[in-house]
């Protein structure tokens, strides 16, 4: 029986003009929103690897010349996007695209699409996640709003009571049949979204991709199917359709506008960032006197060039075999290296801390557990950026250590001398490999924990409430 109610509730469903409106408008948001999508992102890869091979095809063709020139002449670390990146740009769009790597300075990634876009980048961007996290569950509510409240106001949900049909079975087989409704709305534009994915020769053999679009796809289903049950159960409970509409509405306002709103700004008050430049004073000041206040630099090198006289046992810096300006940048760059690592953690986990509010509140509200939990899936979340700066700034201090170690090792004199330009041919270039699935999961527990606890709480109480109640 429960089939037959399914059946008769999605038939009923695509009857409906209204819904045929809405769904129409829906799915052409959807398929716009994944090839606007995908050709930004060839748009922005193509770019970022252009501009890629180019820095480093300009690095490597230098000319002769001193080592420590080469390490302050620096180059450029691009972030790719990764391939879900289509679906859901995260915070890709408010992160920045490259940084540049250059000797006694840990730079911010910058030159970020928002900086070049209007003040209405702040209502977000047209993704299909913006399309399912939000629009999705509207039509889910103008879908369901009157689940049961028609039932009641027409009598025929009494005539299907009275052949032996509980209240439950109504439910589900309700649920089913608007499930299949959504999901003939929804799965063509992630089956589009997959075909230009695999498409490609790029990922046409990615095992790690494969396994984020299946999530990315089962997450929204749980997603949905939330907001199924919930218009189900407050249909059920509502003395009216109008009722029942309005106070789907609210709800819908209440998480997934005034909520996250609320809790960013709450997270920013409870864990404020230190400004740019705030930061910027402070790391020179502590690369200048030491971390402590009482390590002067210049004496520090003092007692360097100190040490390396007594361990090669000679009286004068001209009798050393090693470059003292070498071994001082060396140690130096260490310095100043661990301060800005130091400042940067501290940072980032100023942020984290934020997001880790966020992330909670997502137990009190399924949007703000779907969008963590679509953003790390897809690659674009603040996790993954932060990958990649900690990726860059390990090139960073590796290349102009080499760099460094070069100039010790020309000796006494070394600032009149240049190395051949062959040399800078032998150094690594910066090639970055983003973290797979495996690295991702652990970050994304608490989202989905609070997504199960909604689909299996919501229905457990919904159902039960429904069972107990005399909706006849």
């Amino acid at each position: 029986m429960m089939h037959s109610i399914a059946q008769k509730e999605f038939v009923s469903t695509l009857r409906d003009k209204r819904f045929l409106v809405l769904s129409v408008l829906v799915l052409a948001l959807l398929l716009a929103a994944t090839l606007v999508g995908r050709a930004s992102y060839q748009t922005l890869q193509q770019e970022r690897q252009l501009a890629q091979e180019t820095v480093n095809d300009q690095f490597r063709h230098q000319p002769a010349r001193h080592p420590h020139r080469v390490a302050h002449y620096g180059s450029f670390a691009f972030r790719p996007r990764s391939g879900l990146s289509l679906l859901d740009s995260g915070v890709d769009s408010f992160t920045g695209t490259s940084v540049f790597l250059e000797a006694h300075q840990q730079n911010s990634v910058n030159f970020s699409q928002a900086q070049q876009s209007g003040s209405l980048i702040r209502f977000g961007e047209m993704t299909v996640a913006f399309v399912l996290q939000m629009l999705v569950p509207l039509l889910i509510i103008f879908l369901c709003f009157g689940a049961f409240t028609q039932e009641r106001e027409t009598g025929t949900l009494k005539l299907l009571l009275s052949q032996g049909v509980s209240l439950r079975q109504v439910a589900w087989g309700k649920i089913v049949g608007y499930s299949r409704a959504v999901a003939l709305v929804v799965a063509p534009a992630l089956a589009l979204a997959a075909a230009l994915l695999f498409g490609t020769e790029e990922f046409a053999s990615g095992a790690d991709l494969v396994g984020r679009l299946g999530l990315f796809v089962l997450s929204y289903a749980v997603y949905f199917f939330l907001f199924i049950v919930g218009a189900v159960v407050v249909s059920a409970v509502q003395a009216s359709s109008r009722a029942a509409l309005v106070t789907l509405l609210g709800l819908w306002i209440l998480g997934c506008i005034i909520l996250p709103k609320a809790t960013a700004n709450l997270g920013a008050t409870l864990y404020p960032a230190v400004t740019k430049a705030q930061m910027d004073a402070d790391v020179h000041e502590e690369a200048q006197h030491g971390i402590n206040g009482h390590d002067p630099q210049d004496q520090r090198s003092a007692a360097l060039k100190a040490g390396l006289l007594k361990k090669y046992g000679v009286d004068s810096e001209e009798k050393l075999p090693v470059s003292v300006g070498g071994i001082v940048m060396s140690e130096s760059e260490a310095y100043s290296a661990k301060v800005y690592q130091q400042h940067f953690a501290d940072l980032n986990a100023t942020y984290e801390r934020q997001n880790r509010l966020s992330d909670w509140v997502g137990l009190l509200n399924p949007y703000q557990a779907i969008r963590p939990l679509s953003m790390g899936l897809a690659g674009s979340d603040f996790a993954h950026y932060v990958h990649f700066q900690q990726a860059a700034e390990a090139y960073r201090y590796s290349l102009v250590q080499r760099l460094n170690a070069l100039q010790a090792s020309m000796g006494y004199g070394d600032k009149e001398r240049k190395l051949d330009a062959h040399t800078w041919q032998q150094l690594p270039l910066f090639a970055y490999q983003a973290p797979p699935l495996g690295w991702a999961l652990p970050r994304l527990l608490l989202p989905v924990v609070a997504l199960l606890l909604w689909a299996v709480g919501l229905s457990w109480l919904g159902l039960r409430l429904i069972s107990n109640s005399r909706l006849a």
